[in-house]
Protein backbone atom coordinates (compact mmCIF):
# COMPACT_ATOMS: atom_id res chain seq x y z
CA UNK A 1 0.00 0.00 0.00
CA UNK A 2 1.22 3.46 -1.20
CA UNK A 3 2.28 5.45 2.20
CA UNK A 4 1.23 9.85 1.10
CA UNK A 5 2.71 12.66 2.60
CA UNK A 6 -0.28 12.73 4.72
CA UNK A 7 0.53 9.01 6.62
CA UNK A 8 4.16 10.25 6.90
CA UNK A 9 3.54 13.32 9.02
CA UNK A 10 0.90 11.42 11.30
CA UNK A 11 3.50 8.26 12.02
CA UNK A 12 6.29 10.69 12.65
CA UNK A 13 4.76 13.60 14.39
CA UNK A 14 8.38 14.79 14.98
CA UNK A 15 9.12 15.41 11.09
CA UNK A 16 6.22 16.70 9.95
CA UNK A 17 6.54 17.21 6.24
CA UNK A 18 4.90 20.41 4.79
CA UNK A 19 2.76 20.13 1.74
CA UNK A 20 4.38 20.65 -1.88
CA UNK A 21 3.36 24.31 -3.21
CA UNK A 22 4.69 25.90 -6.16
CA UNK A 23 7.83 28.19 -5.79
CA UNK A 24 7.79 31.72 -7.26
CA UNK A 25 10.13 32.26 -10.67
CA UNK A 26 11.25 35.17 -8.85
CA UNK A 27 12.57 33.54 -5.83
CA UNK A 28 14.33 30.87 -7.53
CA UNK A 29 16.48 33.07 -10.05
CA UNK A 30 17.13 35.65 -6.69
CA UNK A 31 20.77 33.29 -5.88
CA UNK A 32 21.25 33.74 -9.45
CA UNK A 33 20.71 37.34 -9.43
CA UNK A 34 23.16 38.17 -6.33
CA UNK A 35 25.69 36.07 -7.41
CA UNK A 36 25.67 37.89 -11.07
CA UNK A 37 26.17 41.37 -8.68
CA UNK A 38 28.64 39.75 -6.79
CA UNK A 39 30.92 38.44 -9.75
CA UNK A 40 30.17 42.65 -11.32
CA UNK A 41 31.37 43.85 -7.90
CA UNK A 42 34.57 41.33 -8.04
CA UNK A 43 36.10 42.59 -11.27
CA UNK A 44 34.98 45.91 -10.23
CA UNK A 45 37.08 45.64 -7.64
CA UNK A 46 39.58 44.00 -9.44
CA UNK A 47 39.94 46.64 -11.97
CA UNK A 48 40.48 48.96 -9.18
CA UNK A 49 43.47 46.66 -8.32
CA UNK A 50 45.88 49.13 -10.55
CA UNK A 51 46.01 52.80 -10.55
CA UNK A 52 44.36 54.02 -13.54
CA UNK A 53 47.87 56.00 -14.24
CA UNK A 54 49.15 52.33 -14.69
CA UNK A 55 46.52 50.46 -16.92
CA UNK A 56 47.07 53.31 -18.88
CA UNK A 57 50.76 52.74 -19.28
CA UNK A 58 50.43 48.73 -19.03
CA UNK A 59 48.34 48.84 -22.12
CA UNK A 60 50.69 51.31 -24.23
CA UNK A 61 53.51 48.75 -22.79
CA UNK A 62 51.54 45.61 -24.22
CA UNK A 63 50.94 47.08 -27.55
CA UNK A 64 54.40 47.98 -28.02
CA UNK A 65 55.23 44.22 -27.05
CA UNK A 66 52.65 42.75 -29.50
CA UNK A 67 54.14 45.00 -32.20
CA UNK A 68 57.77 44.16 -32.02
CA UNK A 69 56.59 40.39 -31.74
CA UNK A 70 54.38 40.84 -34.79
CA UNK A 71 57.79 42.54 -36.65
CA UNK A 72 59.16 39.18 -35.79
CA UNK A 73 56.56 36.93 -36.37
CA UNK A 74 56.36 35.52 -32.26
CA UNK A 75 53.59 34.49 -30.49
CA UNK A 76 53.44 37.19 -27.93
CA UNK A 77 50.28 35.55 -26.09
CA UNK A 78 51.48 33.19 -24.21
CA UNK A 79 54.86 34.67 -25.00
CA UNK A 80 57.28 32.43 -24.51
CA UNK A 81 60.35 33.54 -21.90
CA UNK A 82 63.44 33.52 -24.33
CA UNK A 83 61.31 35.89 -26.48
CA UNK A 84 60.18 38.32 -23.55
CA UNK A 85 64.23 38.37 -22.44
CA UNK A 86 65.69 39.70 -25.93
CA UNK A 87 62.67 42.13 -25.79
CA UNK A 88 63.68 43.30 -22.83
CA UNK A 89 67.31 43.59 -24.13
CA UNK A 90 66.04 45.56 -27.12
CA UNK A 91 64.46 48.00 -24.66
CA UNK A 92 67.95 48.05 -23.24
CA UNK A 93 69.52 49.00 -26.06
CA UNK A 94 66.96 51.71 -27.13
CA UNK A 95 68.09 53.42 -23.50
CA UNK A 96 65.01 52.66 -21.73
CA UNK A 97 65.62 52.84 -18.12
CA UNK A 98 65.81 50.07 -15.96
CA UNK A 99 62.65 51.37 -14.05
CA UNK A 100 60.57 51.57 -17.18
CA UNK A 101 62.32 47.98 -18.48
CA UNK A 102 61.04 46.34 -15.39
CA UNK A 103 57.53 48.00 -15.76
CA UNK A 104 56.91 46.80 -19.53
CA UNK A 105 58.07 43.21 -18.14
CA UNK A 106 55.18 43.51 -15.86
CA UNK A 107 52.53 44.69 -18.46
CA UNK A 108 53.88 41.49 -20.21
CA UNK A 109 52.91 39.15 -16.91
CA UNK A 110 49.72 41.15 -16.36
CA UNK A 111 48.50 40.76 -20.38
CA UNK A 112 48.72 37.26 -19.59
CA UNK A 113 46.79 37.10 -16.03
CA UNK A 114 44.20 39.14 -17.73
CA UNK A 115 43.42 36.69 -20.40
CA UNK A 116 43.98 33.60 -17.67
CA UNK A 117 47.60 32.66 -18.82
CA UNK A 118 50.84 31.92 -17.13
CA UNK A 119 52.62 34.63 -17.01
CA UNK A 120 55.96 34.32 -18.74
CA UNK A 121 58.32 34.57 -15.98
CA UNK A 122 56.26 31.84 -13.84
CA UNK A 123 57.22 29.47 -17.25
CA UNK A 124 60.73 30.53 -16.89
CA UNK A 125 62.59 27.43 -15.32
CA UNK A 126 65.89 28.25 -16.98
CA UNK A 127 65.11 32.28 -15.46
CA UNK A 128 66.47 33.78 -18.89
CA UNK A 129 64.19 36.55 -17.80
CA UNK A 130 65.44 37.13 -14.41
CA UNK A 131 69.18 37.13 -15.80
CA UNK A 132 68.36 39.08 -18.49
CA UNK A 133 67.01 41.89 -16.59
CA UNK A 134 69.73 41.45 -13.83
CA UNK A 135 72.49 41.96 -15.99
CA UNK A 136 70.52 45.36 -17.89
CA UNK A 137 70.66 46.92 -14.38
CA UNK A 138 74.23 45.77 -13.30
CA UNK A 139 75.28 47.85 -16.72
CA UNK A 140 72.80 50.44 -16.03
CA UNK A 141 74.83 50.88 -12.62
CA UNK A 142 77.68 50.99 -14.73
CA UNK A 143 76.99 53.97 -16.56
CA UNK A 144 76.21 57.46 -15.82
CA UNK A 145 72.74 58.25 -14.18
CA UNK A 146 70.58 60.14 -16.26
CA UNK A 147 68.77 61.78 -13.37
CA UNK A 148 66.80 64.91 -14.50
CA UNK A 149 68.67 68.04 -13.04
CA UNK A 150 66.70 69.77 -10.35
CA UNK A 151 64.76 73.08 -11.46
CA UNK A 152 65.45 75.99 -8.47
CA UNK A 153 63.66 78.66 -6.75
CA UNK A 154 65.30 81.23 -8.67
CA UNK A 155 65.53 79.01 -12.26
CA UNK A 156 61.80 78.55 -11.52
CA UNK A 157 61.14 82.35 -10.94
CA UNK A 158 62.96 83.22 -14.34
CA UNK A 159 60.67 80.70 -15.97
CA UNK A 160 57.31 82.68 -14.67
CA UNK A 161 58.95 85.40 -15.54
CA UNK A 162 58.79 84.81 -19.06
CA UNK A 163 55.37 82.88 -18.47
CA UNK A 164 54.09 87.15 -18.90
CA UNK A 165 50.80 87.96 -19.45
CA UNK A 166 46.99 87.29 -18.91
CA UNK A 167 46.21 84.45 -21.47
CA UNK A 168 44.39 81.53 -20.82
CA UNK A 169 47.61 79.65 -21.65
CA UNK A 170 50.05 81.70 -19.43
CA UNK A 171 47.82 81.69 -16.02
CA UNK A 172 47.48 77.89 -16.37
CA UNK A 173 51.34 77.56 -17.12
CA UNK A 174 52.10 79.77 -14.64
CA UNK A 175 50.16 77.61 -11.71
CA UNK A 176 51.33 74.13 -13.23
CA UNK A 177 55.15 75.44 -12.65
CA UNK A 178 55.18 76.99 -8.93
CA UNK A 179 52.54 74.21 -7.55
CA UNK A 180 54.89 71.43 -8.72
CA UNK A 181 57.93 72.53 -7.22
CA UNK A 182 55.61 73.94 -4.01
CA UNK A 183 54.49 70.65 -3.70
CA UNK A 184 57.18 68.49 -4.90
CA UNK A 185 54.74 67.15 -7.50
CA UNK A 186 55.49 64.66 -10.03
CA UNK A 187 54.33 65.40 -13.67
CA UNK A 188 51.47 62.14 -12.67
CA UNK A 189 50.38 63.66 -9.47
CA UNK A 190 49.69 66.99 -11.14
CA UNK A 191 47.69 65.69 -14.12
CA UNK A 192 45.78 63.20 -11.53
CA UNK A 193 45.06 66.76 -9.42
CA UNK A 194 40.97 67.53 -9.81
CA UNK A 195 39.03 70.50 -8.02
CA UNK A 196 38.02 68.41 -5.12
CA UNK A 197 41.46 67.87 -4.18
CA UNK A 198 41.91 71.72 -3.57
CA UNK A 199 40.57 73.30 -0.24
CA UNK A 200 41.88 76.74 0.42
CA UNK A 201 43.01 78.20 4.03
CA UNK A 202 44.26 81.22 5.89
CA UNK A 203 47.94 79.93 5.56
CA UNK A 204 47.65 78.54 1.84
CA UNK A 205 45.97 75.57 0.74
CA UNK A 206 45.57 71.82 1.26
CA UNK A 207 45.78 69.69 -1.32
CA UNK A 208 44.64 65.93 -1.36
CA UNK A 209 46.71 63.11 -3.60
CA UNK A 210 44.26 60.56 -4.12
CA UNK A 211 46.75 58.38 -5.93
CA UNK A 212 50.48 58.57 -6.61
CA UNK A 213 53.86 56.65 -6.98
CA UNK A 214 54.05 55.80 -3.20
CA UNK A 215 50.45 55.20 -2.72
CA UNK A 216 48.99 53.08 -4.91
CA UNK A 217 46.12 51.96 -2.70
CA UNK A 218 44.85 55.07 -2.67
CA UNK A 219 44.73 55.65 0.96
CA UNK A 220 45.36 59.06 -0.08
CA UNK A 221 48.14 61.95 1.20
CA UNK A 222 47.61 65.66 1.84
CA UNK A 223 49.88 68.25 1.23
CA UNK A 224 50.17 71.61 2.98
CA UNK A 225 51.04 74.70 0.26
CA UNK A 226 52.15 77.80 2.25
CA UNK A 227 50.93 81.05 0.51
CA UNK A 228 54.73 82.00 -0.12
CA UNK A 229 55.96 85.46 -0.38
CA UNK A 230 58.47 85.07 -3.66
CA UNK A 231 56.84 82.20 -5.81
CA UNK A 232 53.13 82.77 -4.79
CA UNK A 233 52.02 79.39 -5.28
CA UNK A 234 48.02 80.30 -4.18
CA UNK A 235 47.88 83.42 -5.50
CA UNK A 236 49.21 81.38 -8.82
CA UNK A 237 46.54 78.77 -8.56
CA UNK A 238 43.73 81.35 -7.93
CA UNK A 239 44.45 83.23 -10.92
CA UNK A 240 44.16 79.69 -12.95
CA UNK A 241 40.58 79.51 -10.90
CA UNK A 242 39.26 82.30 -12.29
CA UNK A 243 40.03 80.92 -15.41
CA UNK A 244 39.18 77.65 -15.24
CA UNK A 245 35.52 78.06 -13.18
CA UNK A 246 34.45 75.85 -10.07
CA UNK A 247 33.04 72.74 -11.99
CA UNK A 248 33.57 69.50 -11.41
CA UNK A 249 36.86 67.87 -12.55
CA UNK A 250 40.58 67.85 -13.50
CA UNK A 251 42.23 70.71 -11.88
CA UNK A 252 44.13 71.65 -15.14
CA UNK A 253 42.47 71.06 -19.15
CA UNK A 254 44.37 71.47 -22.18
CA UNK A 255 44.26 75.08 -23.89
CA UNK A 256 43.28 74.87 -27.64
CA UNK A 257 45.37 76.77 -30.39
CA UNK A 258 43.18 79.83 -30.04
CA UNK A 259 43.66 79.89 -26.42
CA UNK A 260 40.47 78.96 -25.79
CA UNK A 261 39.78 76.33 -22.59
CA UNK A 262 38.70 72.42 -23.74
CA UNK A 263 37.23 69.92 -21.83
CA UNK A 264 40.73 67.63 -22.19
CA UNK A 265 42.63 66.91 -19.37
CA UNK A 266 46.28 67.43 -19.07
CA UNK A 267 48.57 64.41 -19.97
CA UNK A 268 52.16 63.91 -17.73
CA UNK A 269 53.70 64.10 -21.24
CA UNK A 270 52.40 67.47 -21.91
CA UNK A 271 53.37 68.97 -18.46
CA UNK A 272 56.93 67.66 -19.04
CA UNK A 273 57.18 69.67 -22.18
CA UNK A 274 55.79 72.48 -20.87
CA UNK A 275 58.50 72.54 -18.13
CA UNK A 276 61.24 72.01 -20.77
CA UNK A 277 59.46 74.94 -23.16
CA UNK A 278 60.06 77.32 -20.32
CA UNK A 279 63.54 75.89 -19.54
CA UNK A 280 64.70 76.53 -22.68
CA UNK A 281 63.46 79.73 -22.75
CA UNK A 282 65.41 80.57 -19.68
CA UNK A 283 68.65 79.14 -20.90
CA UNK A 284 68.41 75.78 -18.98
CA UNK A 285 69.23 72.99 -21.61
CA UNK A 286 65.82 71.33 -21.99
CA UNK A 287 67.16 67.20 -22.40
CA UNK A 288 68.43 67.80 -18.94
CA UNK A 289 65.04 68.80 -17.10
CA UNK A 290 61.70 67.25 -17.33
CA UNK A 291 58.58 66.54 -14.93
CA UNK A 292 60.72 65.16 -12.30
CA UNK A 293 62.87 68.53 -12.13
CA UNK A 294 60.19 70.66 -10.13
CA UNK A 295 59.89 67.58 -7.52
CA UNK A 296 63.63 68.12 -7.28
CA UNK A 297 63.91 71.63 -7.33
CA UNK A 298 61.72 71.12 -4.14
CA UNK A 299 64.34 68.83 -2.37
CA UNK A 300 66.89 70.72 -3.09
CA UNK A 301 65.91 74.12 -1.68
CA UNK A 302 64.39 73.31 1.24
CA UNK A 303 67.74 70.83 1.87
CA UNK A 304 69.59 74.24 1.25
CA UNK A 305 67.68 76.10 3.23
CA UNK A 306 68.07 73.84 6.48
CA UNK A 307 64.67 71.61 6.36
CA UNK A 308 64.64 68.82 8.28
CA UNK A 309 64.59 65.18 6.57
CA UNK A 310 60.98 64.99 8.34
CA UNK A 311 59.43 68.04 7.52
CA UNK A 312 61.25 67.35 3.67
CA UNK A 313 59.03 64.07 3.67
CA UNK A 314 56.07 65.14 4.78
CA UNK A 315 55.84 67.10 1.29
CA UNK A 316 57.68 64.47 -1.16
CA UNK A 317 56.06 61.15 0.42
CA UNK A 318 58.93 59.48 0.10
CA UNK A 319 58.81 55.94 2.16
CA UNK A 320 62.49 56.04 1.84
CA UNK A 321 64.72 58.08 3.75
CA UNK A 322 67.74 57.18 1.71
CA UNK A 323 66.23 58.66 -1.65
CA UNK A 324 65.60 61.54 0.35
CA UNK A 325 69.48 61.86 1.49
CA UNK A 326 70.56 61.57 -1.88
CA UNK A 327 69.24 65.26 -2.31
CA UNK A 328 70.35 66.36 1.04
CA UNK A 329 74.13 65.12 -0.26
CA UNK A 330 74.05 66.81 -3.60
CA UNK A 331 72.67 70.19 -2.00
CA UNK A 332 75.22 70.41 0.39
CA UNK A 333 78.26 68.76 -1.73
CA UNK A 334 80.57 71.92 -1.26
CA UNK A 335 79.56 72.97 2.29
CA UNK A 336 82.04 72.68 4.82
CA UNK A 337 84.39 71.29 2.07
CA UNK A 338 87.27 69.64 3.60
CA UNK A 339 89.72 71.46 0.99
CA UNK A 340 87.72 74.81 1.80
CA UNK A 341 90.75 76.42 3.89
CA UNK A 342 93.89 75.36 1.29
CA UNK A 343 92.53 74.86 -2.03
Amino acid sequence: MAITGEDAARDCPRFPVAPLTAVPTAEISYPGRVLGDEIAAARGYRAQAKAANTLRAYASDWNQFEGWCDERSLDPLPAPPEAVATYLASLALAGKAGTTIGRHLAAIGWKHRQDGQVPPSARDARMVIGDTLAGIRRDARARPSARKAAITARDLAAMIAVADGQGTRTIRDRAILVLGLAAALRRSDLVALEMRDVEMVDKGLKLTLRHSKTDQEGEGQMIAVPSGKKLKPVERLKAWLTVRGGREGPLFYQIDPQGRLTNNPMSDRSIARLIQKYAGIVGLDPEKVGGHSLRAGFLTEASRSGATIAKMQEVSRHKKVEVLLGYVRSAELFDDHAGEEFL
